[in-house]
């Protein structure tokens, strides 16, 4: 038996995980705020918590999943301060609020399906848990946490003695060096909105009715309201970026464990920055990719999967296009591979060892693709047994190494078209798609698509 070990972002170590429920893990994911194209920064939290499903599954635990879409209360500061997200997408494109929030909802969950994330066992939205958002309020509000200012319903951050302890806050609850603003209503200078008013005189489009007046939830809220309807009053782990730690996953702590008087979360666990060319993404450099810019490029999303995988999820990663385009000649090569070997094959259990040792280890994916070229080199191993290896390696890493068995006898340049081809489908750009078909043709090759995947034929 190798124990599972994970890194708790609370209490700074690493240790053995055991589920609160016997066999059962519930894993509460902070999702996108829809209002903008997610960028490949955003999508490294998704593909680590997909690797943590993933190896939750692969050690025999019953995972239930839950992402949220935050579509109404995220403002542009972290103080409280600014507009709505979700209002300025709307202005920015010229939609109303619902509709930015439907259409950037669908980009996301297109992207994870280009980076072959497993779906969540439950999505849910911020707007259609008012409800439950609104009585989580309440109760704080009868247990003494709040207090009402002029544009909104704020919490004590005073009346919670622990609160801060998740990113080690100072005394007066500051970051160490870091400038907060203080608004003249606030109390203290980590207190935080629970519900905003709408400003008099202005219909927003998104607002409520509640007990305090016409308005919207802040940003915090949903999470602890969403995760304890879906999850229970204590999770089994908590994942999202480090950006998250000293203010949204503070505030989750406060708002929930000041409720229900029970730790809020067993294993909180953060992925790090992602830097594009050792620089941090912003608009001024122009350095903000998406997944749909990697297709551009002619870039297998996968090769940006298999990119990450070769970092620790807790170390800072600097993405290069150099990097990626050899992400993209190991993941071909080790297809190639996979599509060469035949016949009926046993996982072998020496290689399958040392990998469940390396995931195991707080998901040390760079250690457990390094057994997987261990297997491909090996002269000890019989291909058919290499095969069998690692697609079972492959249930973790998602790179769908088995998709292509059925195309084995077409050069690789015609199955790097086929898979290019698949990810302009996936992206709904038609043109491409049907160049990507021509290139196929013109090379000799038919190809059609059938329900297990497209399919590969020579023309005669």
């Amino acid at each position: 038996m190798i124990d599972l070990l994970l890194y708790d972002t609370y209490t700074r170590e690493k240790r053995a995980f055991t589920p609160l429920q016997k066999g059962k893990v519930g894993v509460y994911t902070c999702g996108p705020t829809v209002y903008d194209y997610p960028h490949i920064g955003n999508m490294r939290s998704y593909v680590f918590s997909d690797i943590l499903r993933r190896v939750l599954e692969y050690n025999k635990f019953d995972v239930t999943q839950v992402i949220n879409i935050t579509d109404v209360g995220h403002l542009t500061s972290d103080q409280d301060e600014g507009e709505d997200k979700m209002e300025v997408g709307a202005r920015k494109i010229g939609k109303s609020s619902w509709e930015v929030a439907k259409f950037f909802t669908e980009i996301f969950q297109r992207y994870l399906e280009m980076l072959n994330i497993l779906p969540s066992h439950i999505l849910c939205r911020a707007t259609d848990h008012i409800k439950e958002q609104i009585e989580l309020i309440n109760t704080l509000e009868v247990l003494g946490y709040t207090y009402k200012t002029s544009d909104g319903i704020y919490y004590n951050t005073s009346k919670f003695p622990e609160y801060g302890e998740l990113a080690r806050l100072d005394e007066k609850g500051l970051r160490p060096g870091a400038r907060v603003a203080v608004s003249e209503e606030k109390k203290n200078p980590t207190d935080f909105a629970l519900w905003k008013f709408s400003p008099g005189g202005i219909k927003r489009q998104m607002e409520w009715e509640s007990p305090w007046g016409i308005g919207f939830p802040g940003w915090h809220i949903e999470c602890s309201a969403m995760a304890m309807r879906y999850l229970g009053e204590t999770l089994d782990i908590h994942t999202g970026g480090t950006d998250h730690i000293p203010v949204h996953h503070t505030n989750e702590i406060a708002q929930s464990e000041a409720v229900t008087k029970k730790q809020f979360v067993q294993f909180w666990m953060h992925n790090a920055h992602l830097l594009v060319e050792g620089e941090k993404m912003s608009k001024s450099l122009g350095n903000i990719f998406t997944i749909d810019n990697l297709v551009e490029r002619n870039t297998d999303p996968l090769s940006f999967r298999y990119l990450l995988l070769g970092a620790r999820y807790r170390t800072e990663m600097n993405f290069t296009w150099e990097a990626l385009s050899g992400a993209q000649e190991a993941l071909f090569a080790l297809r190639s591979r996979m599509q060469e070997w035949t016949g009926e094959g046993v996982v072998n259990e020496e290689a399958e060892e040392k990998f469940h040792m390396a995931i195991n280890d707080d998901l040390n994916t760079p250690a457990a693709l390094a057994v997987v070229w261990e297997v491909v080199h090996s002269s000890n191993i019989s291909e058919a047994d290499k095969k069998a290896t690692i697609l079972m390696f492959d249930q973790v890493f998602g790179l769908n190494l088995g998709k292509s068995q059925e195309r084995e006898d077409a050069p690789q340049e015609i199955q790097d078209l086929v898979e290019l081809r698949e990810q302009y489908r996936i992206a709904k750009e038609w043109q491409k798609a049907d160049q990507a078909r021509e290139q196929i043709e013109k090379l000799g090759w038919d190809v059609q698509d059938a329900q297990d995947g497209p399919r590969l034929t020579k023309k005669k």
